[in-house]
């Protein structure tokens, strides 16, 4: 029998029968889940420092437990002493069982490390996606603190196949996200 991360379990046999009732959904199949998540990190200094792509590569790579790539520029700006296809920031994207494992070492070991952390926004795009933005990657346990050159945030974004916010809002409220302002509609 092969492994199957906690979160999966729990979509398959609490959150389905649970928002199953909420929304009087007559099929399983008309239940939002959790399609993908992506993590970005846009690196800015990369322009004058090379390595700082490579770090944030590493350090992508070692919080999402999946390769990152690196996102090139599209144009010149001369302003910003920036060329095109230039490396100015990195990203990896999360499917099936690394998606859930992510999602539960964010939810029970990384939030509750951020200080004064009093709950997440819970402003959804309009299109049933979530985005989170986090200020310091070091709230992440596979990340040494002594090995930090320098503090960057990012942006993690989850993808769901909930065609309205509030189907949305409640699929990741199931799953433990942090909201500040929790209300049952």
């Amino acid at each position: 029998m092969s492994y199957i991360p906690n979160y999966k379990t729990r979509y398959k046999d609490e959150i389905v029968s649970n928002l199953m009732k909420e929304f009087a959904y007559t099929s399983v199949m008309q239940v939002p889940k959790l399609e993908k998540i992506v993590i970005n990190q846009g690196v800015g200094s990369a322009v004058a420092d090379k390595k700082q792509i490579e770090t944030s590569l590493k350090e992508l790579t070692a919080i999402s437990g999946q390769k990152a790539v690196s996102c090139l520029s599209k144009k010149d700006i001369s302003n910003f002493k920036l060329r095109k296809k230039m490396p100015i920031g990195a990203r990896v994207t999360l499917r099936h069982d690394t998606m859930y494992e992510f999602l539960e070492r964010l939810v029970k070991v990384a939030l509750p490390r951020i200080r004064d952390f009093k709950g997440i926004n819970s402003k959804l795009d309009g299109r049933g996606n979530y985005t989170l933005g986090i200020t310091e990657q070091i709230i992440f346990p596979e990340i040494n603190i002594d090995n930090v050159s320098k503090i960057m945030g990012m942006n993690i974004t989850f993808v769901t196949s909930g065609k309205t916010d509030e189907e949305a809002f409640a699929l990741l409220r199931e799953f433990g996200l942090p909201f500040k302002n929790l209300k049952k509609n």
